[in-house]
């Protein structure tokens, strides 16, 4: 067939034909008056590099493909050469992945300190605070965490980011880290007024980063399972688990469900109720431990995975001889 017939039932143009040709991909025949004559196989070649270069590969790369339908193969991907360029691609393209996935969160952490710095000053916050440390608990309700060791998880179903719905007093056997944090962040969504100001308020995202990262590492030393919780949608919840890529899922408690079953101590910013941040690690339904204030979020996660490594597991009582 001559080549305009070839790029009309291939679905190119001349002139990739062409470069094909100069490639050394798709050769023709030559006819005694010079005109190139392509065969049915020709067709199927060239097939074959369109449909590789839509899934990202450049012509060059098809050249094994290629080949191996030139040695008579009925598909371009049944030699290794070609698998091997698959592999390529396959690494090339999670490297870059990766590299964005690094660039989004790198972005996003500085979005979330300069939405932090361009608040206006959170008067109340500033008065109440004053003379406090980044980290310090923020202004409350004047609750504290010292009876929660002992207490029994409640009766409370919470929805968590990973379409589930989790029984705070069926945990499951062994030991649970569940870390309250105020709220998180959203790119494009301003954060309470005078965030930045509020003592111990700023930390969240660099928390999660944290138990993320240390997530195996927390299991491996016997958390069968991690949650965080706040009072934010579960919905809201689910875009910073899906752009941290969190290995954990978060729960919702808008209702504040929580502070009413066991008394945890929160405070008001822009007309919010929040809870103010602890950590709590639950062992077969009861309170085992509790953090309580957090001053460095972004090293909490290896402040648990530390006691965790530090206290074996041990036996807890019946339920009914707690001192709730």
């Amino acid at each position: 067939m001559r080549v305009g017939e070839l790029a009309r039932r291939a679905g190119v143009t001349v002139r990739a034909l062409r470069y094909y040709e100069k490639l050394g991909l798709v050769v023709p025949s030559r006819l005694v008056n010079g005109y190139r004559d392509y065969d049915e196989a020709a067709e199927r070649q060239v097939e074959e590099i369109r449909a590789l270069t839509r899934l990202g590969l450049s012509v060059e790369e098809t050249r094994p493909f290629v080949e191996c339908l030139a040695c008579g193969h009925t598909v371009g991907d049944d030699c290794p050469a070609s698998l091997a360029v698959y592999r390529r691609a396959i690494d090339d393209l999670s490297a870059r992945i990766s590299a964005l996935a690094q660039r989004r969160d790198s972005l996003a952490a500085h979005l979330e300190a300069a939405a932090g710095r361009a608040m206006p000053s959170f008067a109340a916050a500033g008065a109440a605070g004053a003379g406090q440390v980044p980290g310090e608990r923020p202004p409350g309700d004047g609750a504290s965490a010292d009876h929660l060791s002992g207490m029994w998880m409640p009766p409370l179903d919470l929805k968590a980011t990973d379409g589930s719905v989790v029984r705070l007093d069926a945990l499951g056997p062994g030991r649970t880290v569940v870390y309250v944090y105020p709220l998180t962040g959203c790119p494009g969504v301003d954060l309470p007024e005078g965030w930045n100001a509020i003592p111990g308020a700023r930390g969240c995202t660099a928390e999660a980063y944290g138990f993320r990262d240390h997530h195996a590492e927390l299991q491996a030393a016997g958390a069968g399972r991690v949650y965080g919780l706040s009072s934010q949608a579960s919905d809201y919840q689910r875009e910073l688990a899906d752009r941290l890529r969190l290995p954990f899922a978060m729960l919702s408690d808008q209702a504040l469900a929580l502070r009413g079953a066991l008394g945890l101590p929160v405070f008001a910013a822009g007309g919010l109720t929040l809870y103010q941040r602890l950590t709590m690690i639950v062992s077969a339904g009861v309170v085992e431990q509790v953090f309580y204030p957090v001053p460095a979020p972004d090293r909490h996660a290896a402040e648990v995975l530390s006691w965790l490594r530090s206290h074996p597991p041990r036996s807890v009582p019946p339920r009914g001889r707690s001192g709730r």
